[in-house]
This record gives structure tokens, C-alpha cells and sequence, in this order.
């Protein structure tokens, strides 16, 4: 499981040892294990110009009286918090977004920064190649734009940190909305692209599985499940089972020398 630091999945604010045992223990008696925690939206706020989009996105004492550099900070603060949770969970990833100083100007709604290859590769020297700073692999944010999925866990071998296994199916016909969006809703028959429940959308996540072997990542596969024309209960047990299916591990001997007489 990825737990998300909202509401009552990990309250960063009182995640000391007793707790974190709480919250382990938890889930161990429904059989699940914890692997990474999420803070998406706050981290988003770190590194934005905030505006009143961001009220609706973060949590109240995050947000605060609004004043951006305050609101900043805060986040920051809770970051930081979040960091300590892992820790005091025995995590060593901490999945967000980073945000952006100028990213109202190119999209609507707020989100990362490092988009694709090139904007990953950017990134990382903006923060001088900090070993700490990794991605959480997500096919389903590539594939649309025409990024090369596949090449990018290559690419950023030493930096998935984790997989989102979660799927996008896109158009091989112009459409009336395209990769933007054209400010319409998911599950808009109009648009250019739309998320799916794994394995229903566009994503090969055979060569992904593939890619992921060869670099060596021995982390979890977790799915993000959006689908705007499915149940979502169906859609959970469909995904759990579609990533059981999916996920083999690598050969230990090359093939031609499985022929050779030892």
C-alpha cells in the first residue's frame, strides 16, 4: 500500500513510534503491507505561486490566511513532517509533487514540474543530482504527451524510487479536445485522452515490467486507479488482479547459456 498524509491514512503531525505501530499493525491484519506515503498536494505548494486554486487543494492549516509566502512555508514545514513520518514508519520514499514558479503560466491546474524526459533531466540539475531526489514512475502521465515511457525508466535508471501502475488510453485520431484537455471533464467522449483502469487503456506495460527488470527495481507496483466509466470497486478488484498477473521476475542466466554444459 502507498498511504496518503491526509484525513486518517497518516497524520504526519502525532506519527511518532506508538502511532506508526498503529498504523502498521493496522494493516497487517488485512494481510497488506506499507511501502510509501504520499503527499501530493501540499508538496505541490512548496514551490508554486499560490492563488486561490490552491485553497481548494490543500489542507486548512496548510493554507492558512492565503498569504503566499506563508502558505509556502507551511508546506514546506509539512513536508518536512511528512519526511520524519516515513522515518518513523521505516519508509524511505516519500512520494509528492514539487510544484512550479511557472507552471500558471503554461496549464490550469497545478501540478509537477518535471513532466518528461527532458524536463526530468532538468530537474535534476536544478537540484545539483541530490541523490535524494527520484521519481515515482508513472507511464500514464507520458504516454498521452508521445514521451517515450519505456526509455524513460532506462533513462532515470538510479531514480525510480517507485511505480504507479496506472493506465491512459489516448486517440490514433485527432479529437476535438487534444492533449490539453480543452478545459473538459474526464470521461468526456471529446477529449484526446482519458485515464482507464489498468490494462483497458494504451500503455504496454509488458515492456514496462521488462524495463523495470532490467534496471534491477525490486520496489512495489502501485496502482492509481482512475477510471470515469468504471465502478470503482470493480476497478479495484480488476486492477489487483491485472498486476498479479502482470509482475514475473527476471531470468538469472542468460538464454543461450542455459545450453552450455557446466
Amino acid at each position: 500500500m502507498e498511504l496518503a498524509c491526509w484525513g486518517d491514512h497518516v497524520e504526519t503531525d502525532r506519527c511518532d513510534a506508538g502511532y506508526a505501530a498503529s498504523r502498521r499493525e493496522l494493516l497487517e491484519q488485512h494481510g497488506l503491507e506499507l511501502h510509501a506515503i504520499s503527499n501530493h498536494l501540499v508538496g505541490q505548494a512548496v514551490c508554486d505561486r499560490i492563488d486561490a486554486r490552491h485553497e481548494a487543494i490543500l489542507p486548512p492549516h496548510v493554507w492558512g490566511d492565503g498569504d503566499p509566502e506563508d502558505v509556502r512555508k507551511r508546506a514546506a514545514d509539512e513536508m518536512i513532517r511528512t519526511g520524519e513520518a516515513a522515518k518513523a514508519l521505516g519508509l524511505s520514499v516519500v512520494n509528492g509533487f514539487t510544484g512550479s514558479s511557472i507552471w500558471h503560466l503554461l496549464y490550469s491546474y497545478p501540478t509537477e514540474i518535471a513532466f518528461d524526459s527532458v524536463s526530468a533531466e532538468r530537474a535534476i540539475e536544478a537540484l545539483g543530482g541530490h541523490p535524494a531526489f527520484g521519481f515515482n514512475y508513472d507511464p500514464s502521465h507520458l504516454g498521452y504527451q508521445g514521451v517515450d515511457y519505456v526509455d524513460f525508466i532506462r533513462r532515470f535508471a538510479d531514480r525510480i524510487f517507485h511505480v504507479h501502475i496506472k493506465d491512459v488510453w489516448w486517440s490514433d485520431q485527432p479529437k476535438p479536445c487534444g492533449v490539453f484537455g480543452g478545459h473538459t471533464g474526464f470521461g468526456d467522449h471529446r477529449r484526446f485522452w482519458d485515464f482507464r483502469s489498468p490494462g483497458r487503456g494504451s500503455v504496454d506495460f509488458e515492456e514496462i515490467i521488462r524495463a523495470l527488470n532490467d534496471i534491477g527495481y525490486d520496489g512495489p507496483l502501485s496502482v492509481e486507479w482512475e477510471d470515469s466509466g468504471m465502478d470503482r470497486e470493480h476497478g479495484a478488484a480488476e486492477a489487483a488482479d491485472f498486476v498479479r498477473a502482470l509482475d514475473f521476475a527476471p531470468s538469472a542466466i542468460a538464454f543461450d547459456a542455459a545450453f552450455e554444459d557446466n
